[in-house]
Order: C-alpha cells, then structure tokens, then sequence
C-alpha cells in the first residue's frame, strides 16, 4: 500500500500521558460505529484498566472494535481481561504470541511497534505513546518524556485502510510492482495541513522512514532537532547529520541522559565522537527517561512516530510515523522541544569526548562497518512469518447453562 500526502488536515500536538490518554479515551467515549487499535505494550495498570473499561462501553453500545497489540510487548495480559472484551463481540489479536523458552520471551525480533487508534473514521492518533501509567508523571522519576499526534482530515482514511489491512479485516492489494525497490512519497507542492503516513515493514517498505529522515537532512536550511529516545542509525543518516552541519545548518540532537536501560547510553556515546567534531550538537536529557521519536525541520517539516533511530526500529520492527508539512504544528514542535533544551538538556561538550587512542579508534571502526551493513546483517536474523492470532470469544457459563436447560426441556418434552 503506497501512500500519498493528503491536504486539509487538523493536526495537534499530545505531550505524555497527560495529554494524549484524556484525548484518546474521550474520542473513545464518543464512538458510533468504528474503533481499531493498536499498540506494542498494554499493560492491566490503572492506564490499562482505564482503557478496558472504556472499550467495554463502547462495545456495548455496538461499536464494532479491532485491537491488534505485540506479543512479546504485552505478554502478561489475564483472560479475563482479553475475554470480557472478546465476549462482546472484540476482534482482539495478538501480533506473533510465540511460546516462551525457559522462561524467555523468543519473539525478540520484528515487533509491531507501531501506536496507533482510528475512531469512526474521523480521528486517529499515531506516536510513541504505549497504555501504561509510566508515561504519566504521577509514575514518578522513571516516567517516560514521550509524544503523539492527533489528526482529523482526509489523511484518517489512509491510515484506518492502513490497519485493516494489517489486521487483516481488509484485503491488501498487492501488484507485481510492490515488490520492486519501492521510495517514499514526495512533497510536490508543499503547504500547511499537509500529513502523510510512513511506515515500515519487512516486506516492500523497509526503509521509507528512514529515507525520510535522510532526505529531511539534506534539505534542511537553517536548523533540525532531532529527539530519539534510542539512537544507533545507519551510516546514511549519520553521514547527512554531519554534511547538514558542515555546510551551516545547526543540527541539534536530544538522546536519553537517564536511560530506561544502560546501553541505550552506551550505544549512542559511540557515535559522540563522529557527531560533535562534525558539529553536530549533542544533548542529554536528564529530567527522566526519554521516550521520543520526534523532529522538526526549518518552518514546515515535522515528524511524530513510533519508530526509533536504531537498528531494531530502523531494520526490523513495524513501524508508523506521520510526516506533517505545516507552519502552526512545526512551531508546536519547535517551542516544546526547545523547552526541552533549555532546561533539562546538558550539551555534550568536545572536552568531554573520549580521548583519541588505538582502543577508541578500534572501536569506531568496528561500529561503522556495523551500522554500514546492519540491514543485510539483519536479514540473517530469525525470518519466520510472523502470525497474527485471534482470541476466541470465551462460552459464557450462563449460556452452557441456558443451552442446557433447553436440551432438557426439549427430551422431556418428546
């Protein structure tokens, strides 16, 4: 499914979980007819509850609701929390529910990490943002600093299409020309309003979001913030952050200073070196875990996903960004992410990079060549097809007891 940009949108902006769970559960609250959801993690916290409880209403009221969510991000979810929705008509699936081994999780690769819900056909919501109370600030010091977008407009029905088709409720249509080489759709005339849908796959689209990326880069002008919580791209992108920078764009990059896991710093301290003496600023962010995948370009160009800048979401996980040309919604960007900069960042100085020795030079090298080949490296790696399965609605008690007082009646009878 190739997308198109779609004019006359109304876009806004959702930061955490304060804005984004009050817009989504509110949209829900007023559905009629349609809602399709779906989502890496939905954990039964008081989020997850919070969401059950409001699907539950609606289904019974008759909107009919598809929800697809990871199985290896929400593994832990009760029957009776999947069964109370599927007893009321819920098309639930589980995106590739594999068997743990020894205790371990085994669906470790090709995630569906995509964040997405579709109401009515009316509005959608795509970013970062997963249904756990973490993302709330009330979740304490680990709370996540995270991002969504919420889009009325033309550009709902390329992405309500988007996820039936991959929740299988609607037939893709594929042609023999899908499987060639396939490039992300340009801009011809940009405006404002302006939003197309990004995604990526292990089949025809694998690299359209981060081809994006690059193309934003060697357009830029005068200035990029990029904000990723977990950042180990491609050669590709880092070279343009560099060429960006060299011929006078300020090129700012905001990576996780208090990490959700200790090699995220790791990795991306790496690549400090190759970014800052290429200048390339580097921040920190140090207020608590960043969980965004965000950026905008000079006046117009802005993104606002799932997908991370690493080799996972970059070669392996399924994917959903929205790609928004308009000047009202760059600026939103802009002044929160500058918001960001100014009072909870720390720039990575040049002072403070690691000295230049054999060891460290050792070290870039081996991961250059690693991110240069990542996406052939990663096609070496487990390549089952990933199944989607659907839960069966559960035989209420009250029914087998019905059914049976029937049966009997029916013998006595004759």
């Amino acid at each position: 499914m190739n997308m198109e940009w779609r004019e006359g949108n109304q876009i806004r902006l959702l930061e955490n979980g304060e804005e984004f769970f009050p817009q989504v559960f509110g949209a829900i609250q007023r559905a009629q007819h349609s809602l399709l959801l779906e989502t890496f993690i939905l954990f039964e916290d008081e989020v997850g509850k919070a969401l059950h409880a409001e699907l539950l209403a609606a289904a019974e009221r008759g909107v009919k609701i598809e929800m697809m969510v990871d199985g290896y991000g929400s593994p832990d979810l009760s029957d009776e929390f999947v069964h109370s929705l599927t007893s009321l008509g819920v098309r639930f699936l589980y995106y590739d529910p594999r068997p743990p081994l020894m205790g371990m999780r085994t669906n470790l690769f090709r995630r569906l990490h995509r964040k997405i819900v579709v109401i009515d056909g009316v509005i959608a919501f795509v970013g970062g943002i997963n249904y756990s109370a973490e993302h709330n600030a009330s979740y304490g010091p680990e709370a996540k600093q995270d991002y969504a977008v919420q889009v009325k407009g033309p550009i709902v029905d390329d992405i309500a299409r988007y996820v039936q088709q991959e929740m299988g409720s609607e037939q893709k249509q594929r042609r023999w020309w899908d499987h060639r080489s396939h490039r992300p759709a340009r801009n011809a005339s940009p405006g404002d309003a302006q939003v197309l849908l990004v995604y990526r796959d292990n089949d025809s689209h694998r690299d359209d979001i981060e081809q994006h990326y690059i193309e934003m880069l060697k357009s830029a002008k005068q200035d990029v913030i990029i904000a990723n919580a977990y950042f180990f791209p491609g050669y590709r992108l880092l070279r343009e952050m560099r060429q960006a920078a060299r011929r006078g764009v300020r090129v700012r990059l905001i990576v996780q200073g208090e990490p959700d896991m200790p090699i995220v710093k790791v990795g991306a301290e790496l690549l400090y070196n190759y970014l800052v003496e290429g200048g390339v600023e580097v921040y920190e962010y140090c207020r608590r875990p960043l969980h965004a995948k965000i950026a905008v370009q000079d006046t117009q160009w802005s993104t606002v996903g799932s997908s991370n800048l690493d080799p996972l979401s970059l070669s392996l996980n399924l994917e959903a960004n929205l790609i928004i040309h308009d000047s009202d919604f760059n600026q939103q960007v802009r002044d929160n992410l500058e918001g960001l900069l100014s009072a909870d960042c720390q720039r990575v100085l040049e002072s403070q990079l690691p000295k230049r020795n054999w060891w460290q030079l050792s070290k870039n090298i081996v991961v250059f060549h690693f991110l240069r080949h990542f996406p052939a490296i990663a096609g070496w790696l487990p390549a089952h097809t990933p199944k989607l399965t659907q839960v069966t609605a559960p035989v209420q008690p009250e029914m087998e007891t019905q059914d049976r007082i029937e049966t009997e009646n029916g013998e006595a009878k004759s």
